[in-house]
């Protein structure tokens, strides 16, 4: 599939690349990326979107061919550029969908823009990184002594890592290459951003129905994790892919697509009924899909 690659320059002078398809009169939905990834991370999974789904994939600040500032690299940083660039592209609200580093931003973006996210969903999400020695270790061992140039065997080797079903080789090479683009001093300063930051206490202020996507066998973050996500966003679910890794939309494209739409589409039903678009939902379920 073709898409239409393009650029938004936001009001800070920033400019991030993003491709967008759908119907320009459907649900807003943003996509935002895992660490290091791009826009190319929901590449398999945009064709399996109707066209009733306005989808925005966004490469965030320090990645891929988006501009790469010397400083900014905090979670309320990208979520402030999704702000920004909803302005710049005409979007009053949005839902946001983050994969892991970007499920983290859309967390910080439903505390600071709560007005502004329709729904919220979490792939293979977490609570925190500090406590995580899966991303502590690697960051300690491995990211802190990079230099210059980021060695090709690390890239691969961390994205391999992140799946465990098989994804296509030509992809594997396209996310491997879209992670080269970071230069090294990127791989430290979003990791770092990652590890340094909590803000598990504010979770609770998230009112954004939520949608929480875990894969059972992600080898980074744990289904404790999951919960711990479920227990303190008041409106949220939890759905759980068995035999899936770190990355649903590289593994089962199709099938997340498939329960996007459906959460995208009770967003519509609930909206419908005013109140009760905040108030459903208050305790959480889990099932495994």
């Amino acid at each position: 599939m073709l898409f239409n690659v393009k650029n938004a320059e936001l009001s800070n002078g920033i400019n991030l690349q993003y491709v967008e398809r759908g119907d320009a009169s459907g649900v807003p939905v943003i996509f935002l990326h895992g660490i290091t990834d791009s826009w190319r991370s929901f590449e398999l999974l945009l064709p399996h979107l109707p066209e009733s789904i306005r989808a925005f994939a966004l490469t965030q600040r320090g990645h891929g061919d988006s501009d790469k500032p010397e400083t900014g690299y905090l979670p309320q940083d990208f979520a402030a550029d999704v702000a920004r660039f909803m302005d710049a592209v005409g979007l009053e609200s949005a839902v946001i969908v983050g994969h892991s580093m970007g499920s983290f931003n859309a967390q910080r973006f439903a505390i600071d823009f709560s007005e502004r996210a329709l729904g919220i969903v979490l792939i293979d999400s977490f609570v925190n990184c500090r406590d995580n020695p899966n991303v502590t270790e690697f960051y300690e061992t491995e990211i802190l002594k990079l230099t210059e140039l980021v060695p090709v065997e690390l890239v691969r080797e961390f994205q391999e890592s992140t799946f465990a079903q098989p994804i296509p080789a030509d992809f594997l090479e396209t996310v491997i290459n879209e992670s080269l683009k970071l230069p090294a001093r990127l791989w430290k300063e979003t990791f770092k951003g990652l590890i340094s930051t909590d803000f598990s206490d504010e979770l609770g202020k998230i009112e954004a129905p939520t949608l929480i996507v875990w894969g059972e066998k992600d080898a980074y973050f744990p289904r404790s994790d999951q919960e711990r996500l479920l227990e303190k966003i008041a409106n949220s679910e939890l759905l759980i892919y068995p035999g899936v890794g770190h990355t649903p939309q590289w593994e089962v494209p199709k099938k997340l697509a498939a329960d996007l739409v459906r959460f995208i589409e009770n967003l519509k039903t609930e909206k419908v009924q005013s109140r009760a678009f905040r108030e459903i939902g208050q305790t959480g379920n889990t099932f495994a899909a």
